[in-house]
């Protein structure tokens, strides 16, 4: 490359390293500052587009990349390198120094770029996210009515499967309104089977709730109720995104354990473009479901999954999950063949490492998911030393002879 720029990013400051002249010379380099603000970042394009630059580079400290590259973005090619990768020698760190170090290790193209997804991928990843953030939200406070339920006295958890169904709902407004229910009422409030445990509701309905109780279970509830609705808005922004996403999005339906949300978040977090990764295993890597590679001496220590993709690693352990219930599938066979010696968690993980795969294959292809069946492996035949240990393990002796023509 034969003029370049590392940038080394704060939140307050730039500090742009330029170089340039043919790579069979000793390069020059021009070294400046700039600030972060949108003026001052205007300045630095400008600045960058004097000397003809090409490729930048930069550290993706937190979220104080995400500014430049939205003004750099389509004017030069950019380069995200993982901070961990390009790390400077030590006690030879400064803000120019590290300009200068990643200035250098671009211009020998020593940097692996990071996957940046498009501009509507971005947009989907931070509304599918804050919904997943959202959902945890309103089950904190379910649990906290819960909560508040066991301390009143009130077992109504102990027969109302969930407390927020409709049935559930109702009865709890009546304990908010501080309504005294008769045997009647009771039944005219709940539904279908519930009806018939209205004595044991009326039982647990008698609880020593107090008014400090009602006024907490009011606010949880009216809480709960702004979370649904922000969850349903999202709902329809979310499928407006993934409008010319359709094609991936049905793709992915097909997998058994994948359902719509399920589809929606790995769709935010990959994109359906899969010439960005070069081969199945960078994606399943960058997803943190590889296992581990750290082996010294002929000696294989830890084989621990790295952190990867906080948001499609657990999608893909979710799905996970579902896939190994779902019975006749090739995902549950390969789930119940691992469990018996891995564990569930770490049968869960190698599924969803096959899930990602599977995703890359399809989405590259843009194929269907192709059910191979439970039996897809060939069956192999039992040797006769196999039964032959097995009549021994029962106590008999067994002697054998070759039957000649």
């Amino acid at each position: 490359m034969c003029r370049c720029a590392g940038l080394d990013v704060h939140q307050e400051t730039i500090v742009a390293c330029m170089m340039y002249e043919p790579l069979d010379k000793r390069a020059k380099k021009e070294i400046r500052t700039f600030g972060t603000t949108t003026k001052e970042l205007l300045q630095l394009q400008d600045w960058l587009t004097e000397y003809n630059c090409s490729d930048i580079a930069m550290e993706s400290t937190g979220v104080y990349w995400k500014p430049i590259w939205n003004i750099l973005e389509g004017s030069f090619h950019l380069w995200l390198a993982n901070p961990q990768r390009i790390k400077n020698v030590p006690c030879r760190k400064t803000d120019m120094k590290d300009a200068v170090w990643i200035a250098q290790l671009l211009r020998c193209g020593l940097i692996e770029a990071s996957f940046v997804p498009p501009e509507d991928i971005r947009d989907l990843r931070d509304l599918t996210r804050y919904r997943r953030k959202l959902l945890g939200d309103a089950t904190a406070e379910k649990n906290r009515v819960h909560r508040i339920l066991q301390d009143a006295n009130i077992k109504l958890t102990t027969y109302v499967s969930d407390v927020f169904g409709i049935s559930g709902r109702a009865l709890l407004d009546s304990l908010v309104n501080g309504e005294v229910l008769d045997p009647q009422q009771v039944e005219q409030k709940v539904k279908t089977s519930l009806k018939k445990k209205v004595p044991q509701l009326i039982e647990a309905l008698n609880g020593r709730i107090r008014l400090h109780h009602r006024k907490m279970i009011q606010k949880h509830l009216n809480h709960l109720a702004y979370l649904e609705k922000e969850i349903e808005v999202l709902e329809s922004d979310i499928a407006q995104l993934l409008s010319p996403l359709q094609e991936a999005f049905d793709l992915l339906v097909t997998i058994p354990g994948i359902q719509k949300d399920a589809a929606a978040g790995i769709l935010a977090e990959i994109g359906c473009d899969m010439s960005m990764f070069p081969s199945e295993g960078h994606l399943t890597s960058w997803a943190g479901v590889s296992p581990g590679n750290n082996e010294s001496a002929g000696k294989k220590k830890s084989t621990r999954t790295r952190s990867g993709n906080k948001g499609l690693k657990s999608n893909l352990c979710q799905a996970a999950w579902v896939a190994s219930k779902a019975k006749g599938s090739r995902l549950s066979s390969f789930y119940h063949r691992l469990v018996k010696r891995r564990g569930p968690k770490n049968a869960n993980m190698v599924v969803s490492h096959l899930l990602l795969r599977i995703i890359y294959q399809m989405l590259l292809r843009n194929e269907p998911y192709s059910e191979l069946g439970w039996d897809y492996l060939p069956q192999k035949e039992k040797s006769v030393d196999y039964w032959v240990q097995r009549i021994k393990t029962l106590g008999y002796s067994l002697s054998l002879q070759i039957e000649t023509a």
